[in-house]
């Protein structure tokens, strides 16, 4: 139970809450009548599973944060790709006022052949690191999630 208590109080302030209802939890099982010549207490069932409840219902700031990172990454990749087709476009612009002779013409296909290569490769460069940067958020997210599960886990086991 402790390791846990450590762990919230050093995520801050978002879950003092948290904290404060495991701090209860741990208030209500020293304080619990034991069982004679065994180390098992009697405690009110349904107070512990309603503080549990309320414990799970403030857990969730890393899924939203999880959430905002997936936004986050779609509205990037969005507009990587509205910038790479926005330079497709100028390149299309430049090409078709260059057609009026056929050394221009020749040039524009050159030019744009470039500037459509350079403008993928901007979007891929940017969809990868957009990827690459959602993808380390999300793993870090998922770190903590699974030891804070892991840790909520261990206590359940001890409360039973």
């Amino acid at each position: 139970m402790g390791e846990l208590v450590s762990y919230l109080y050093e995520r801050g302030n978002n879950n003092m809450e948290i904290f404060t209802l495991l701090e209860t939890l741990e208030e209500i099982l020293e304080n619990s009548k034991g069982i004679p010549f065994t180390e098992k207490s009697v405690v009110n069932k349904e107070e512990l599973l309603e503080i549990i409840k309320e414990i799970r219902l403030k857990l969730p700031d890393e899924l939203k944060q999880a959430k905002w990172v997936k936004e986050e990454r779609k509205r990037i990749l969005e507009e990587a790709q509205k910038e790479a087709d926005d330079i497709v476009k100028e390149a299309e612009n430049r090409i078709i006022s260059m057609i009026d002779e056929h050394e221009i013409t020749r040039k524009a296909y050159e030019q744009k052949a470039q500037i459509i290569e350079t403008a993928n490769e901007m979007s891929r460069e940017i969809s990868k690191g957009t990827k690459d940067y959602a993808d380390s958020i999300l793993e870090s997210i998922e770190v903590a999630l699974e030891d804070s599960l892991k840790i909520i886990q261990n206590n359940r086991k001890e409360l039973k």
